[in-house]
């Protein structure tokens, strides 16, 4: 379509076109012929051509649902008129699995991060506080904002802060459960992420999440970068706090030491999410960022995408993408659980598209997936991981986690991922310490209204004023500089501190 008409027709075979700007009820769409048979609001579907009752409707060239009634060419198509199928796609497997464009070591791109060593490289350096139970988070609280609101860093400017990582869990579950593996899986994917010189465990004493299970599994040991304490031990919370502040004084000036030095870019893990997404998520920002993906991925880099509920009736798309059947064989297994799963808790994987993202014109899951799968570029599906798990597979891979933003990159981050870029249509404004967080804007108009908060404007492709590939690249080389130290937004205002989610999946009793 012409960068200056009113609609985008992202697929000839697509039955509906997205509105750049509200057209008003008789306006023209700028496809010839077609007027506006109602007020179709910015970002969302207009008709085409006629559609029957009970005919699949097609956008990116895919089904996203059917329509419940007769739709008019020119008719808005949204919550009234159109409903969701379940997902039933043929799966091909490993079929479009060519790396192209992987470029040589020699002539990969470099950034500037902390080597520690067997650990990964990190992008900031901060001290963790690791609590294993809601009971120790009001002291860990106390000493994180002692240390990073009342002087105890002055003097150690290398030190980026101390984050105090605490949750509402811990208790109360059983150690067999699936809730429990995850929570401890992630604690100690925090415990030893790169972006952290230093970690202080802290418990209660009594709880079922107890700190030596988690040491014993997961291989972790105590020494200057990991120290633990438990409340009770040592005698209640002023001690605690007491105790824990020496130690941390006595961290510092090690973690104060570190150093940047270059690093080649198969250091960065990319955690690619998106949140409060609109009807121009899959048109703008996810594609951006999908192509910055594929470049981080062939100069030798990691992407994760996740939200398995958010690819559910575009996993098709990945299967093909697999490396090998067995990934994706993995992959429609998590598909699996969470028809399982959503089943077992009374509810649907198409209950997933917010309020918000109806507003901004998304109607079903399946047209919410085929945008946010976007994200993952084109690049072959390498592994697909289970919550939380250490990514140690480089390339394009995929994490199961909730579609909760907060949750999923929570264990992406536990995962690994020391970058974060995070896409937003309604103005989602997460932080996520320890892992910086780029905000990718997928309209001018929220862009400018929340201009405070959001590091990329990819809104011009709606306009015709931008390509994909020109805001991929800044979307690239954006990641190359906050990985070498660059703040993004949230973290010129110090956001970050409550983002800290784990999946609490299970009873508690």
């Amino acid at each position: 379509m012409s960068a200056v008409s009113p609609v985008i027709l992202l697929n000839p075979i697509d039955d509906v076109a997205v509105a750049r700007v509200m057209i008003r009820a008789g306006g023209p769409t700028g496809i010839s012929g077609l007027v506006a048979a109602d007020q179709i609001p910015r970002g969302h579907k207009v008709a085409v051509r006629d559609i029957q009752a009970g005919q699949e409707i097609r956008k990116f060239g895919q089904p996203i649902g059917v329509a419940t009634q007769f739709i008019p060419a020119g008719g808005h198509v949204h919550l009234q008129n159109l409903a969701v199928i379940e997902s039933d796609h043929p799966y091909q497997f490993s079929v479009d699995i060519e790396e192209a464009g992987m470029l040589p070591q020699e002539d990969c791109r470099t950034f500037m991060g902390f080597d520690r060593g067997a650990g990964g490289v990190g992008t900031r350096n901060f001290i963790g506080i690791i609590t294993t139970v809601n009971c120790s988070a009001t002291v860990s609280k106390y000493i994180a904002e002692h240390f990073n609101r009342t002087g105890g860093l002055d003097g150690f400017d290398n030190v980026d802060g101390v984050v105090a990582l605490t949750h509402g869990g811990g208790c109360a579950i059983s150690t067999n459960s699936e809730g429990y593996r995850y929570l401890a899986r992630t604690l100690q994917g925090y415990a030893r992420h790169p972006n952290f010189g230093g970690i202080l465990m802290i418990g209660l004493g009594c709880e079922t999440n107890q700190i030596a299970p988690i040491l014993e599994h997961y291989k972790l040991e105590e020494g200057n970068r990991l120290r633990t304490m438990t409340i009770q031990d040592l005698g209640g919370t002023r001690k605690t706090i007491a105790a824990a502040s020496e130690m941390i004084r006595d961290m510092l000036p090690e973690v104060n030491a570190a150093k940047r030095t270059v690093q080649p870019l198969s250091g960065i893990k990319l955690a690619l999410e998106c949140g409060g997404s609109d009807g121009y998520s899959g048109i703008s920002a996810n594609p951006a960022l999908g192509y910055a993906s594929d470049l981080l991925v062939r100069n030798g880099g990691t992407s994760v995408l996740a939200e398995t509920p958010e690819i559910y009736g575009a996993e098709h798309l990945l299967t093909r993408r697999a490396v090998t059947p067995a990934v994706a064989e993995k992959l429609l297994s998590r598909i699996d659980w969470w028809r399982d799963y959503t089943r077992r808790n009374g509810a649907e994987l198409n209950n997933n598209p917010s309020y918000g993202n109806k507003l901004g014109g998304l109607t079903t899951i399946l047209e919410k997936s085929l945008g946010a799968v976007a994200k993952g570029g084109s690049m072959p599906l390498k592994a697909v991981y289970e919550y939380s798990e250490i990514v140690d597979e480089s390339g394009f891979v995929f994490m199961d986690t909730p579609g909760y933003d907060p949750v999923a990159v929570t264990g992406q981050v536990a995962g690994g991922c020391n970058v974060i870029c995070f896409t937003t249509g309604r103005g989602s404004v997460s932080g996520f310490k320890p892992a910086p967080c780029v905000k990718v804007a997928t309209n001018t108009e929220m862009y400018n209204h929340m201009r405070e908060d959001m590091d990329i404007n990819c809104g011009d492709i709606v306009s015709g004023d931008d390509t994909i590939e020109a805001a991929g690249e800044r979307i690239f080389e954006e990641i190359i500089a906050v990985a070498s130290g660059k703040k993004t937004l949230s973290e010129t205002f110090d956001y970050g501190d409550n983002e800290f989610v784990p999946w609490q999946v299970g009873a508690i009793t």
